[in-house]
């Protein structure tokens, strides 16, 4: 990532208030044993994604929910989480070539992404919205904005792009490979409106009430859940762990810190890391 990249992007997915927690149940006992006790999991985050994987803007250090969440999930299951810094783009198809035993980036659960990785069970509810500039007259929902002309720009590689192709078809699609260049591109009116998850949208125009907002109904609900490569022998062990959390009231308690009016960093307070060329 070059430095032009690092300082535009400022607006890549802030959560705040909003998210749930989705309830894991129905769960059998299995889990990792002796069989697992000390090993290493490997877990490819892009250390650039609020509030999941961060460099800490006071010491520099990795951090985030996703952090948090599987340091807890290990000490429960007995293994020893090795993050490894990695690039959203290339993530899934990394994970499905068994790169790494895991990923963690918010990663929507979809079915053609299940034909070449396994999901953990979903952790938390997403939906998708438009999100325009302050004031749009020209189109008030999804359907009249995809019955006229107008443009719309996501992040390429991730559902929000797959959700606009199916509303307004590729060629009305204006991809970018950074998020942040996604909002900076509608707030300079060079784009019409944006497909963002709800919550992160919600956070954005908390930082800029007077320039974004959110508007017509949700597109697509979804969830997020890790990912494995196919047959892998973590996802039983942690999904019962998620359960366990869940059961307990531990994930709460570790989302509420950074999905809640308590966490406030910016894309405008981070550096963003450099990926090794592999």
């Amino acid at each position: 990532m070059n430095e032009d990249s690092k300082r535009n992007s400022i607006g890549r997915r802030r959560w705040t208030l909003g998210l749930v927690v989705a309830v894991l149940a129905g769960l059998g006992p299995a889990g990792c044993g002796d069989d697992s006790d000390g090993a290493e999991l490997t877990i490819a985050v892009e250390n650039a994604y609020l509030p999941f994987n961060y460099l800490d803007p006071d010491t520099g250090d990795p951090t985030g929910w996703d952090y948090e969440v599987l340091d807890e999930i290990c000490e429960r299951i007995g293994c020893t989480p090795v993050f490894e810094n990695f690039p959203w783009e290339p993530t899934i198809q990394a994970v499905a070539d068994g790169q790494f035993d895991m990923a963690a980036d918010g990663i929507t659960i979809t079915e053609a992404r299940a034909e070449i990785v396994d999901f953990s069970n979903g952790y938390i509810n997403v939906d998708q919205r438009l999100m325009v500039r302050k004031g749009e007259d020209r189109f008030v929902d999804a359907a009249s904005f995809a019955a006229g002309d107008f443009v719309l720009g996501t992040q390429i590689g991730t559902t929000n792009y797959d959700t606009g192709v199916e509303l307004v078809g590729e060629d009305r699609v204006e991809p970018y490979e950074e998020f942040g260049f996604v909002v900076q591109s509608l707030i300079a009116g060079e784009i019409d409106a944006v497909i963002i998850d709800e919550t992160a949208g919600q956070g954005y125009i908390g930082e800029n009430a007077d320039q974004v907002e959110l508007i017509g109904g949700s597109l697509s609900s979804d969830q997020f859940g890790f990912i494995f490569p196919k047959g892998s022998e973590w996802v039983d062990p942690i999904n019962e762990a998620l359960a366990d959390m869940t059961a307990d009231g531990t994930l709460e308690e570790i989302s509420s810190r950074y999905f809640g009016g308590e966490f406030t960093i910016t894309y405008d307070d981070l550096e963003f890391p450099e990926y090794d060329e592999e």
